[in-house]
């Protein structure tokens, strides 16, 4: 049994959370979010989810603890949403955005302007002595998380000096280099 299957989840107040089938549908102020759940069972229950396993497969053991996240993570999203924030590390890299459309200047030849999906809200924060942050936000985890892996994979970072596209916070690891 999942621990963290077994553990139900809170829906906060000005979100309603609807069971049809196999189909589980949450709506909070910032969107609305739908997720397919197949073999496991979902309840609601005085303000609460709760999923449980039919039989002990292992098909449906592995799936427990990964619906119950899934679905947390919609009524988090819906709620209070989430927010993915990079940093452009080195010299010349420039992001910029107009409206869904960003602009990113990495040291290519070409600039890569890239078209975001209408659920994602980008920002673009450039103060100058600082690296340009992007700041990612949206209700829904998965494709937030998508977008900033996508940025990222424009310029990984690299291991001698650190430039490139990082996340805010992140700890890279480092190599010496040659010694002479």
């Amino acid at each position: 049994m999942s621990r963290i299957g077994k553990s139900p989840v809170n829906v906060p107040d000005g979100v309603t959370v609807t069971v049809e089938g196999n189909n589980v549908t949450v709506k909070g102020k910032l969107g609305e979010l739908t997720q397919e759940v197949k073999d496991i069972a979902v309840k609601q229950e005085d303000g609460q989810i709760i999923l449980e396993t039919t039989d002990e497969s292992k098909e449906q053991r592995s799936k427990h603890g990964l619906y119950r996240a899934l679905i947390y993570n919609m009524v988090v999203g819906v709620s209070e949403g989430f927010t993915k924030e990079l940093e452009l590390v080195g010299v010349g890299y420039r992001a910029s955005n107009q409206g869904q459309k960003l602009d990113l200047a990495l040291g290519f030849s070409h600039n890569i302007v890239l078209e975001l999906a209408p659920e994602v809200k980008v920002e673009t924060i450039s103060e100058k002595g600082k690296n340009p942050i992007i700041k990612l936000t949206s209700y829904d985890k998965q494709l937030v998380g998508q977008v900033a892996a996508k940025i990222r994979s424009f310029r990984k970072p690299e291991p001698y000096k650190g430039k490139g596209i990082k996340f805010v916070g992140e700890q890279l690891r480092r190599k010496a280099g040659k010694s002479a």
